[in-house]
């Protein structure tokens, strides 16, 4: 996924980072309708609007993403960006240890902002709203995965992300540059492929067979991969004080995942 946003930066020469994520999710879109070819079913009714509603909120958190990362480090806009999920969690129980989840997060957030707000405030600005809008992607793809539609959600993800291509698509504007260089071209396809069709396939697939609480728990590994790879593929070294507010965060993510074992491991989840 970061390796996919890495490449994404490599474009923002030429293309507007909102363009570049409309790249991403056309690429997206190609691939997985080619794939899946979802059927009449998906293209209707309640099934057409869930998937329509998730992938526009997907690809919409996408593009404030790959704002923020314009203005940002990578592993930092990872960090703040996990700000979402930690707190969507975190309202479903909100136990000792998911308050103790929020102060570690909040801590890591008010670390990584005292460095940023300084220079770029617009980007933890775009950064938050893309936490704001993955907490909206949690919420809508829980509903997709167990809506009674008769949809699988490899077919949803390709309808929505078709649906989103076209109702995102005025940020094509923003890709002028990109139409006359093949070589640009196939790499905002190939940022699809990489930063959407790879990892949400397969988290589709891990999902089922590690669960949810153990899923979780490799999610606190993510804002440190993208600092790893800011690192290596853009050159992007994390501040003292940006290192501490990323640990803080993957200390806060790991603490409400470990709750979510606890619960698993007394009583069933639904798969997803």
């Amino acid at each position: 996924m970061y390796v996919g946003a890495a490449m994404a930066v490599w474009l923002f020469d030429d293309a507007t980072p909102s363009g570049v994520a409309w790249l991403r999710c056309l690429g997206a879109a190609l691939v997985l309708l080619a794939w899946r070819r979802p059927p009449r079913a998906a293209w209707r009714g309640k099934a057409l609007l869930l998937a329509g509603a998730f992938g526009t909120v997907t690809a919409g958190m996408n593009v404030v993403f790959y704002e923020a990362i314009a203005r940002l480090p990578l592993g930092t806009a990872v960090a703040l960006e996990f700000v979402g999920p930690v707190v969507v969690a975190a309202f479903g129980s909100r136990t000792r240890r998911d308050i103790a989840a929020l102060l570690m997060v909040a801590l890591g957030v008010v670390l990584i902002a005292d460095v940023q707000l300084a220079g770029e405030p617009l980007g933890v600005a775009f950064a938050l709203a893309a936490a704001a809008a993955w907490a909206g992607y949690i919420v809508l793809g829980n509903r997709v995965a167990l809506a009674d539609t008769g949809v699988s959600g490899f077919d949803s993800l390709a309808v929505g992300f078709a649906v989103a291509t076209v109702v995102l698509s005025p940020l094509a504007l923003g890709t002028g540059e990109v139409w006359g260089a093949p070589d640009l071209l196939a790499l905002g396809v190939g940022v699809g492929v990489l930063s959407t069709v790879v990892p949400y396939t397969l988290d589709q697939f891990v999902l089922r067979k590690v669960g949810r609480a153990a899923f979780a728990l490799l999610l606190a590994l993510l804002p440190v991969t993208a600092t790893v790879i800011g690192l290596v593929v853009l050159a992007q070294v994390p501040t003292g004080m940006e290192a501490l507010g990323i640990l803080a965060v993957v200390i806060g993510v790991a603490l409400r995942s470990r709750e979510d074992g606890q619960r698993t491991a007394e009583s069933p989840q639904e798969p997803p």
